[in-house]
């Protein structure tokens, strides 16, 4: 089939024709979805190389999974619930590894700052780095609902699919995690308010601007999403 008629095929058709043997079907998905699996594996995981081993452990997964989806949900719904699933795991084996406390703020600090645009407002990176950093500092399950519903703008009920949780489970996580980032973020809360609101999400910590999830960070390194099925089987050695 030609690139032509694969982009105009629903995601849904595009997951039958993989499990049929469709060649080009599972790189198409990739393509569409890829940017937003590595903004969320990246703002869950605060990581680059983490990110990109959370997002090509779910493309794997989910290339050798299609054949179960019963589309009870959107696929892009199950594609994030996998890539949520994956950085979650990868969290918590970091955790029960490490052996001295990380500085997050440091660590996200020398993550983002190389991938800004240059052209970006230098309060614009500040404010950015800031965010991130203290929402680094949440618990796992309060990070990821945060990041889905406050920086993807996921609406709770599709947060809640895509965690696998009740709607009710996610806003009581939302509620919390801002409650926790609100005291860190107080000084912004004057600079903040006045600017722009780009986050696109209604549920978000008050008097801030939460960045929106595109630029640099949203592209990812070269080798983090497979561009079809012969990487993703590959898996960079991971299948």
């Amino acid at each position: 089939m030609d690139d032509a008629a694969l982009s105009d095929t629903s995601d849904q058709e595009l997951l039958a024709r993989h499990v049929k043997g469709d060649p080009d079907a599972f790189g198409e998905l990739v393509r569409r979805h890829r940017d937003r699996l590595w903004a969320v594996a990246l703002r869950t995981l605060g990581d680059r190389e983490e990110a990109a081993d959370a997002v090509q452990d779910a493309l794997v997964s989910a290339y050798r999974a299609a054949h179960t989806f019963r589309g009870q949900s959107a696929v892009t719904t199950w594609l994030h619930r996998i890539t949520v699933n994956a950085c979650l795991d990868r969290a918590r084996k970091a955790a029960s590894r490490r052996t001295a406390p990380v500085d997050d703020a440091e660590r996200l600090d020398q993550l983002l700052e190389p991938h800004e645009s240059a052209e970006a407002p230098a309060e614009r990176q500040d404010l950015h780095r800031e965010l991130i950093a203290a929402l680094a500092t949440l618990p796992l399950e309060q990070r990821a609902a945060l990041v889905l519903v406050d920086m993807q703008g996921y609406p709770v009920a599709e947060a809640a699919r895509v965690l696998d949780v009740p709607t009710g489970t996610v806003k009581s996580r939302c509620a919390r995690g801002r409650a926790r980032l609100l005291p860190l973020l107080t000084h912004l809360r004057t600079g903040a308010g006045d600017s722009e609101d780009v986050s696109g999400g209604r549920n978000r910590t008050p008097g801030t601007s939460v960045p929106p999830a595109s630029g640099p960070e949203n592209a990812g390194p070269r080798d983090a999403g497979p561009s079809g099925p012969a990487a993703v089987k590959g898996g960079g050695g991971r299948a």
